[in-house]
């Protein structure tokens, strides 16, 4: 379906302990053209009800604090049930720290809307649920499809979802690392044309793998995006100057990494 069409299409799990902050969620999808929402309290009643959706046009929106889980609970529990890992989750919260929002972001999540939240924003989350739902039917794979890529994160959940992005793609010749060691390892015998990366890893981390890559390694020029939920402005910067070729925030868009790593490659 095309991405113009799909909020009219799809399909709004809502898991909300607040009564007036449901209805006020509702009222706001509905207005969006959301036609097909559901509200359930927690989240042993939200696994049950995926189970009867289909998983092609489900969204999920979640508060992170629920009488029986935390959202984070939600959301790893959905990574772990392969007919529910690559549901789009929405997670809408006023919790700011960044210990607590980590396993969110790493879990693949479309967007984390911070309340109070406008209805702009919450569309925009929408639509960044939409376009993972439904890629683009103009983007242009032909010069990436046959990339080689090497994927490095200690997330298992966060390879996965950029697997499922870059299999979207057609880009099938993916080598996955757990951290910059492994990848450095890789990278001595293994010739890839793309290096997408995390910047917190345990043995090495995405700071020292750009330096390792741009200083000694023979692939000295391979394009590195770094996806990450670092929020350290110093550590970001000091990235940059190690020489990575583009920054993405978790969690992202499935368009802006689309975009992000056309022009990495293309550049």
């Amino acid at each position: 379906m095309a991405l113009s069409t799909s909020l009219d299409d799809m399909s709004v799990l809502l898991i909300e302990p607040s009564a007036m902050q449901a209805n006020l969620v509702k009222r706001m999808l509905e207005h969006q053209g959301v036609r097909h929402v559901e509200t359930v309290e927690n989240g042993a009643a939200a696994l049950m009800a995926m189970t009867s959706h289909d998983p092609g046009r489900l969204v999920v929106i979640s508060s992170l604090y629920l009488p029986d889980m935390a959202g984070t609970e939600l959301v790893a529990a959905m990574r772990a049930d392969e007919s529910l890992e690559s549901v789009p989750f929405i997670l809408v919260s006023s919790e700011t720290r960044p210990q607590v929002l980590d396993p969110v972001r790493q879990s693949g999540a479309c967007s984390i809307v911070t309340k109070p939240f406008s209805e702009q924003q919450l569309s925009r989350a929408l639509f960044a649920a939409a376009d993972y739902l439904n890629p683009p039917d103009d983007v242009d794979v032909s010069e990436i499809e046959n990339l080689r890529v090497l994927l490095v994160d200690d997330s298992v959940a966060s390879r996965r979802h950029l697997c499922r992005l870059l299999a979207e793609l057609g880009i099938e010749r993916i080598t996955e690392a757990e951290d910059g060691k492994q990848a450095v390892a890789l990278l001595a015998d293994t010739m890839v044309d793309l290096v997408i990366t995390d910047y917190n890893m345990p043995e090495m981390d995405g700071r020292e793998l750009t330096e390792y890559i741009r200083t000694q390694s023979w692939q000295n020029s391979v394009p590195i995006l770094m996806v990450t939920s670092e929020q350290n402005m110093g550590r970001l910067a000091a990235v940059e100057r190690a020489g990575v070729s583009a920054i993405c925030d978790k969690p992202f868009e499935a368009g802006n990494i689309r975009k992000l790593i056309s022009e990495s490659i293309l550049r």
